[in-house]
Formats: C-alpha cells, sequence, structure tokens
C-alpha cells in the first residue's frame, strides 16, 4: 500500500494529498471504481452532488471494509442549492445519500456571482461544521475576490479551494494568493481533462523516468505542494496513477513543466461568467 503524505489545512485537520475523483463516472459504474481505488489505497475519495453518483460512492464505502476514519470522503454543494437554508437540507440530503454521519469536507461547487448567494451559503458552511456535520469547508472555482467576501463577511477562511491546475493551465499567481492566505489548492483536471498526456515534453520526462505521462503529471503536481484527485474507471489507470512514490522529478523537469503554461491552457468554464444553476 502507499504511504500516500497528507497536507495541513488551516483548520488543524489533514488531508491526503492524493485522492480519487469521480467526475463524470455514472452512478452505477462509480461503485465499483471507488471499490478498487480503496483497494488499491486510495482515502481520499472526492465526488459531488452535481455528479449524481453519491449513492453509488456510499455503497463502495459501506463495502469496502476500511474504517470510516481512515477514509477522506469530500463532496461539493450544487449551484441551485446555494442560500442559507436550502444549504443545510442539501448538506444533510448528501449524507443520506452517502451513507455518513459527517463529511470530511464539503466545498461551495461554484460561486455563480450573478446569483450573490455564495456569501450566505458560506455562513451556512460555518454553521454546519459547527454542527458537526462537517469536519473541513471549504470551495471550488473561487476566484480572490469571492475569497475575499466570504472571509470578510464570515470571518472564516475556507480550508480548501478546489481549481483547475495542471501543467498547460498553472495559475501560479492564484496560488501565490492561496499560499498568503493559508489556503490549500486542489487541482481538478490535474491531466488537462486528458489534453496534457500528448505534450511531447511530458512523454520525454516520462521516458526519462520510465514513466506513462500520467504519472509524470501526478507526480509535479505532489512536487508542487498541490493536492490532486486524478480520475479513472480502469483498474490499472487507478492503480497506476497511485505509483508515483517511487520516483523525483528534477529541476530540469520541473523547469521544463514550468515552460509549458500558457494562457489559454484553461479547459472548464470561467468561474467570474458561470452562473448556471443546476
Amino acid at each position: 500500500m502507499p504511504d500516500i503524505p497528507h497536507i495541513q489545512l488551516n483548520d488543524g485537520k489533514t488531508i491526503p494529498q492524493l485522492g480519487f475523483g469521480v467526475w463524470q463516472v455514472p452512478n452505477d459504474e462509480v461503485t465499483q471504481a471507488v471499490r478498487t481505488a480503496i483497494a488499491a489505497g486510495y482515502r481520499s475519495i472526492d465526488t459531488a452532488q452535481g455528479y449524481h453518483n453519491e449513492e453509488g460512492v456510499g455503497k463502495a464505502i459501506a463495502e469496502s471494509g476500511v474504517a470510516r476514519e481512515e477514509l477522506f470522503i469530500t463532496s461539493k454543494l450544487r449551484t441551485g442549492d446555494q442560500g442559507y437554508d436550502t444549504t443545510i437540507k442539501s448538506c444533510l440530503d448528501s449524507l443520506d445519500r452517502l451513507g455518513l454521519d459527517y463529511l470530511d469536507m464539503f466545498l461551495i461547487h461554484w460561486p455563480v456571482p450573478a446569483h450573490d448567494r455564495y456569501s450566505a451559503t458560506w455562513k451556512a458552511f460555518v454553521q454546519l461544521q459547527r454542527d458537526g456535520h462537517i469536519r473541513s469547508i471549504g470551495v471550488s472555482n473561487f476566484l480572490p475576490d469571492h475569497i475575499e467576501r466570504i472571509i470578510a463577511d464570515s470571518g472564516v477562511t475556507p480550508a480548501v479551494n478546489q481549481i483547475e491546475v495542471h501543467p498547460e493551465y498553472q495559475q501560479r499567481d492564484v496560488r501565490t494568493f492561496h499560499a498568503g492566505h493559508g489556503i490549500a489548492i486542489e487541482s481538478y483536471s490535474p491531466l488537462g481533462s486528458g489534453a496534457v498526456l500528448d505534450n511531447p515534453v511530458i512523454a520525454e520526462i516520462g521516458k526519462k523516468h520510465g514513466k506513462a505521462p500520467a504519472q509524470v503529471i501526478i507526480r509535479w503536481h505532489l512536487q508542487q505542494g498541490l493536492i490532486v484527485i486524478p480520475k479513472s474507471v480502469h483498474a490499472d489507470r487507478i492503480k497506476a496513477n497511485l505509483d508515483v512514490f517511487g520516483f523525483e522529478l528534477d529541476g530540469d523537469d520541473m523547469d521544463r513543466i514550468a515552460a509549458l503554461d500558457r494562457p489559454d491552457g484553461k479547459t472548464g468554464d470561467n468561474p467570474a461568467t458561470n452562473n448556471s444553476l443546476w
């Protein structure tokens, strides 16, 4: 079993630095994928209400044979449930679907700023944490101005912001802001939605170390101090994505990957303009 390092959060808790994501994995497939991941050694599982697979994730957790306290389970609030009272109910509904007494972490999935409910939603998160339903609270896709507002309105700083980060979209300025506030960054789409796997520089570095492109990219995230949550439904890839602790990228490797950053490298929606409710 791999010895996965943990990242210290600003609320005194820790989170495994390498976890397993289940975005776009249907509910009828996710149980087997999560079961495989836990058996391989993953202890952090990341889902969301909007993935429509919390029930399947919960089934895998229940069948895993691993003690609840050894697992770190994250879910995210759907945008349509933002608002103080609706957030409280929505979180409790997630716990029911997952079959859990508490979440290790709950995130606001998107700020959807045009609807202006994310500050009230964050206050509900603070209350849910005080009530013991959530151990750590955070956000996803929040820009610095969104974060500064919720801190000012509540006095509570998010433990984590889950944002798109990968070698072709490195967000160095945003990462500097988060470091200054003690907010850990969790990378989603860490492989650039698959696009970075075809980058010839990544392939050359992989050949040098005898590793697949995905392993090189995951190792880059780890050496950057980022939390990373790759996803797959294939057992061999699920296991291979954990095989990233027996080698290290050297300074030349890191410099070459740093040079891959592109201003147009983003593959997902823009948090400033994505105001879809779902």
